[in-house]
């Protein structure tokens, strides 16, 4: 089984992308074994070597700006210089060389490029950044008109396993009543699909090439991580960058 999953889309040639799996790392379980977060209680000596062998696996030309993820909606600007806070659930660059990543291990990671390959960004779509505004807000800071753009819809957890309850469900359908075919009922409460959340919400704002969405990180115990399965694990990321 690959550490890494290269997404099928129709990238420009100057663009690469990536999304890593829970494999190919040093962390001992929960963690076990490419956790690429700093901030779930795995060894900092281990976060950091496996941070080391992403950027050699990935061949990525500088090490990402990780974000301290908080369910937002802000979107965080790469332009080469330091950036001390970090606070942010998507990351956008016109840059060579910046490292667009989020990290998740059930929430929605979400790539964007424009079709020149000038913009690119990444961004992190649990429930409450996707019914919130986090990718309309990201394709807010595309140069390009949202036709121009395509997005790739990385590892989350599916449409079989994400029970929610009542309110998560009003929460979406109170911004579109189209949003409900996204529900199924589940005993008590509903089974909730990201995915198809996600391309609503993409389309609404005129994106149509939409790429992915076929994974499962809840029901793949050996390939991802899965917050919801497991509690405390480590984090998955997904990457996109331009290269000159």
């Amino acid at each position: 089984m690959n550490t890494l999953i290269f997404p099928e889309w129709p990238q420009p040639k100057n663009i690469s992308t990536c999304s890593t799996t829970r494999l190919g790392g040093v962390s001992q379980p929960p963690f076990d074994s490419l956790n690429l977060g700093d901030h779930v209680e795995d060894l900092p000596e281990a976060v950091s070597e496996n941070r080391r062998r992403l950027e050699v696996l990935a061949q990525l030309p500088q090490q990402p700006v990780w974000l301290e993820q908080v369910h937002g909606t802000h979107v965080l600007h790469l332009n080469g210089e330091y950036i001390e806070n970090r606070q942010a659930d998507a990351v956008y660059t016109d840059k060579v060389g910046q490292v667009c990543a989020i990290m998740t291990a059930d929430c929605l990671p979400v790539l964007f490029c424009s079709r020149d390959g000038k913009e690119v960004a990444a961004a992190h779509a649990g429930w409450r950044g996707l019914c919130d505004g986090v990718l309309e807000n990201t394709v807010a800071q595309f140069k390009s008109p949202p036709h121009e753009i395509m997005v790739w819809l990385g590892p989350a957890i599916g449409p079989e396993k994400f029970e929610v309850g009542a309110e998560v469900k009003l929460a979406f359908i109170n911004q579109s009543a189209e949003l409900v075919e996204a529900f199924v009922p589940h005993q008590d409460k509903y089974l909730a699909n990201l995915y198809l959340l996600a391309r609503k919400k993409l389309e609404a704002v005129g994106i149509s090439s939409i790429y992915g969405g076929t994974f499962c990180t809840a029901s793949e115990e050996n390939r991802f991580f899965s917050y919801r399965r497991e509690g405390k694990t480590g984090r998955m990321a997904s990457l996109i960058w331009i290269n000159t």
